[in-house]
């Protein structure tokens, strides 16, 4: 299922924010309340279509990393075409389980 469809059944109106001039955006605080996103926290951001992709990362402690996890996500999109949010997932979790060995 897309990201949007579980937002829409998740929240039945969508927060509207502003992007800065900085090109910042507030993330509302009952998404960081839930998602447990402070200071700090590192996402994935990820362009699709006319839209954005921000998921939680743990464990990436540098931009060498996240340059490597991109890459994957590149050569897969090249490969096969777009990526679903399962698709982007699984790199993810794949990309864990070789940083931390």
């Amino acid at each position: 299922m897309c990201g949007w469809c579980v937002l829409q059944r998740e929240q039945e109106e969508p927060d509207i924010e502003v992007v800065s001039s900085k090109g910042q955006v507030v993330i509302p605080i009952g998404i960081r309340e839930k998602l447990n996103i402070g200071p700090k926290t590192k996402l994935l951001v990820y362009g699709h279509d006319d839209g954005l992709i921000m998921k939680k990362i743990k464990g990436l402690d540098s931009a060498e990393e996240l340059k490597k996890l991109f890459e994957k996500i590149d050569a897969r999109i090249a490969s096969y075409g777009e990526l679903s949010d399962e698709d982007i997932e699984e790199i993810v979790q794949k990309h864990r389980k070789n940083v931390d060995r």
